[in-house]
């Protein structure tokens, strides 16, 4: 696996150092290293070749390149979708809203079927399977066809003294043609929820799921050619080869979840058309917790942001834990206990842990847990199964800060847990790292909640509560610096794939010479007035006097 594939004689795929930076279909995009491989706007793979993916045991074989669908194949998707566009039929309240309740009816219908491929895919259980990916999006769903209306109707703003009599507003408009790339460990969540976001801001849309969530993407596939309108929505499957040529057409917004080093050659390859992206990213999620908390519930809410969510592979998810040395041991044993409350006396066997994705993943955890210096550090769990892609809930204590499992993000069930002498000293230990996707803070003192939510730069944050806050639909969900650019939820998710247009209107009366040549002294007086919001002083000038006479 951690072999060259020489392609050149700079340029080179490596597998061990790229595919498991990102979570997106386009993992294998990241694998290129040379900073040549940049120049040209993105890192492109050669288009005869292909990594051929066994989804539960990633295999790195390169074979002839089997599938049709080329750069000219998405040339001719991205024309026919713009050309059904510029009919006008996206534009309508009444298409968009078909279209979602569509939605809404796909996801009442094949409940059964959502939920099988989840569980085909990651072992997902069934009722994370519902609260985590279906009852989400059909929540986001509802709530679009609830306030389209509202959404759509244009925003009425003030004008100013310069402009009268005149009447404005802000209107919003689709922005075109969108493609939507989304990742394997939510990926009915984070495939459906923008392309709501999508639809109800009128554009057409080009879905490319994860080819590592296989059942999901088959499925996406399937349903959308069955509940939706083809004409304008499309999914289109693959991996490496099928990425690369729709990242190479022109769209007018690109929408990826995924990992920072895909982003970048995502962000470098809209570049080449100026075309404005959403990234959302990841990032070593903290959770800070002080000593006076509800040891018990803080545990609750700790596991389930961890190991109940995904079995740690989720980017919202609680990557490491930050807390004083003298609380340590409280806080490790409250864990421990409520594991095994959770998940039974033998984690490995129960039906509420998802499987690691597949073999890649798998050892890349496993030899994260096998570095030098960390191995000594386990002090619950770190048991596996790898026929199974299994690995047991792992807390491990003060793991070296060179070590990967504290310069990476983690994704997956390993929860290194870092001490420090006060609590204090945890916001330095996360302002040392890329800011995070989130960030938890877990305390009853209002002082310290304060000082969190002003010192630590995140993308959301929750406090005595973890990845709760992306539910909430009036808040939006994004990440900041690598963690990610732009955000969406809710109307959040209208306002991204919209192009919200400024719209002045004035009839042909009160028109007046002040503005026109010839400029004289006495105009600048007069417009100098008025635009200091001066109308006694304009007043005076338009008559010749000045409030010095």
């Amino acid at each position: 696996m951690t072999k060259l594939l020489q392609f050149n004689h700079h340029h080179t795929l490596r597998f061990a150092e790229g595919f498991y930076r990102t979570r997106s279909n386009v993992a294998s995009l990241a694998l290129a290293t040379s900073p040549s491989q940049f120049s040209g706007g993105y890192c492109s793979i050669p288009s005869r070749l292909k990594l051929s993916t066994c989804y539960a045991t990633l295999s790195a074989v390169v074979k002839p390149q089997e599938s049709a669908f080329d750069g000219k194949e998405a040339a001719l998707l991205v024309d026919e979708l713009r050309t059904n566009f510029n009919t006008g039929r996206t534009r309508s309240y009444e298409w968009r809203i078909s279209q979602l309740q569509n939605i809404a009816k796909m996801i009442d219908e094949k409940e059964k079927c959502i939920t099988e491929a989840l569980y085909q895919d990651l072992s997902k259980p069934e009722l994370e399977s519902f609260l985590a990916e279906l009852s989400n999006t059909k929540s986001s769903c509802m709530l679009a066809i609830k306030e389209l209306k509202n959404w759509m109707a244009p925003e009425t703003v003030k004008t100013s003294l310069t402009t009268f009599p005149s009447s404005a507003q802000i209107v919003s408009e689709p922005l075109g043609v969108v493609l939507i790339i989304s990742a394997w460990n939510f990926p009915f969540l984070l495939s459906v929820e923008p392309v709501i976001g999508a639809i109800s801001a009128g554009n057409a849309v080009v879905l490319k799921p994860s080819e590592i969530a296989p059942a999901t993407s088959s499925l996406l596939a399937k349903l959308f050619s069955e509940y939706l309108d083809e004409t304008t929505i499309r999914v289109v499957q693959g991996g490496v080869h099928e990425t690369t040529a729709l990242l190479d057409q022109k769209w007018d917004k690109i929408f990826f979840t995924g990992g920072a080093r895909v982003g970048r050659i995502v962000m470098a390859a809209a570049a080449k058309n100026l075309t404005p992206v959403v990234l959302e990213l990841g990032g070593k999620c903290p959770a800070l917790v002080d000593s006076d908390v509800n040891l018990q519930v803080a545990a609750r809410r700790i596991i389930t942001g961890k190991w109940a969510c995904n079995n740690g592979q989720a980017c919202i998810g609680v990557d490491y834990v930050i807390t004083t040395k003298d609380f340590a041991p409280k806080l490790i044993d409250a864990l421990k206990t409520e594991l095994k409350t959770f998940f039974g006396e033998n984690p490995l066997k129960s039906k509420d842990v998802s499987r690691i994705v597949n073999s890649f993943h798998f050892k890349r955890l496993e030899s994260m847990m096998k570095e030098n210096g960390v191995a000594d550090k386990i002090v619950h769990g770190g048991q596996t199964i790898e026929d199974k892609l299994k690995i047991s809930p792992t807390i491990l204590v003060d793991v070296p800060e060179e070590s990967s499992m504290m310069q990476e993000e983690i994704f997956g069930p390993l929860l290194p847990v870092i001490t420090v002498s006060k609590i204090e000293d945890g916001f330095q230990v996360i302002r040392s790292k890329p800011k995070p996707l989130a960030a938890y803070l877990f305390t009853d003192n209002k002082e310290l909640q304060k000082q969190f939510v002003e010192n630590v730069s995140a993308g959301g944050m929750g406090i005595n509560e973890t990845v709760l806050h992306v539910t909430l639909k009036d808040l939006p969900f994004g990440g900041v610096g690598e963690s990610g650019i732009g955000a969406y939820h809710g109307k959040f998710s209208y306002e991204t794939f919209s192009h919200k247009k400024g719209v002045l209107y004035r009839s042909f009366d009160g028109d007046s010479d002040l503005r026109y040549p010839p400029y004289t002294p006495e105009k600048k007086r007069v417009l100098k007035a008025l635009l200091s919001s001066d109308i006694f002083g304009a007043i005076l000038a338009f008559f010749g006097f000045s409030k010095d006479s």
